[in-house]
């Protein structure tokens, strides 16, 4: 795990990455230069690789060595990639980068990537320093948001007393038709959900992404960039929505989480 030099004395990486076997250099993020490494923090491939920093004036790259003859993107290297990154996200200000970069050596990470952005990672490090990223998930009861479109939609309740009883080929046309009133139902629910939960929680927030859904149920998915002492604050807001909202919504609060959602990383030789 990242951690700033003034908790801990140097871990002594920083080497440079030996090509031997095809080996390569995997970024993960961007840190301050002043960033240091545990010792036993660990990255993708198999064996997984050892973190390291590649420094370059006021900012550092997180990387490991990989061998170029083994695949990466097992689901086993996307969850170490994301983990390392929400832990360095805990302790300092990070830039992540969504899918990794592979780049030849230290000096390729220095030349392609660190170098040509230097001043802009340096300035969005500064901005990130102290905030970090959470995300606020809400699932529907399917049972309750169901009842309530029912309940509110005369068409659809007439299509479900209709079809109960039949046969699904007898009824199809109208078991179709249920469905689309449903989904438009629990979509006009989500969408007055989010701007509720999004309302109160905004001025909590340095900023507020709101994701697509990733579940039919889903009540609310949006990513919230909170300034670390008034995260007490932001927590209490959440679960007095998860309070109020416990007969139709399961409330979670998701993070640290390194913030994907409020920064764009260049990828290497972009400058």
């Amino acid at each position: 795990m990242p951690r700033s030099t003034k908790e801990t004395e140097t871990a002594g990486t920083g080497e440079a990455v030996r090509q031997v076997g095809g080996g390569a250099s995997y970024v993960y993020g961007i840190v301050p230069g002043d960033t240091e490494v545990d010792p036993d923090a660990r990255g993708v491939g198999d064996p997984p690789g050892r973190i390291r920093l590649v420094r370059h004036g006021e900012i550092a790259a997180l990387t490991s060595e990989i061998v170029l003859d083994r695949p990466l993107g097992r689901p086993e290297d996307l969850f170490a990639h994301q983990r390392l990154l929400d832990e360095a996200a805990a302790e300092v200000p990070v830039l992540p980068l969504r899918f990794g970069a592979v780049l030849t050596d230290d000096g390729a990470v220095v030349g392609e990537l660190l170098a040509p952005n230097h001043d802009a990672f340096r300035d969005a490090l500064e901005d990130l320093e102290g905030r970090t990223e959470y995300i606020v998930r809400g699932r529907y009861v399917e049972p309750v948001v169901i009842g309530e479109v029912l309940a509110e939609n005369a068409e659809a309740s007439r299509l479900l007393d209709g079809i109960r009883g039949k046969p699904e080929d007898a009824t199809w046309d109208a078991r179709i038709r249920l469905g689309e009133l449903l989904g438009e139902g629990v979509a006009a629910r989500r969408d007055a959900d989010t701007e509720e939960i999004v309302g109160a929680l905004a001025p909590l927030s340095v900023a507020v992404a709101v994701r697509e859904p990733t579940h039919e149920q889903d009540a609310v998915h949006a990513a919230f960039l909170i300034e670390t002492d008034r995260l007490e604050e932001f927590e209490r807001a959440v679960e007095e929505f998860g309070d109020r909202w416990a007969d139709r919504v399961t409330v979670r609060l998701l993070g640290p989480l390194a913030p994907y959602d409020f920064v764009t990383t260049p990828q290497a030789g972009e400058g």
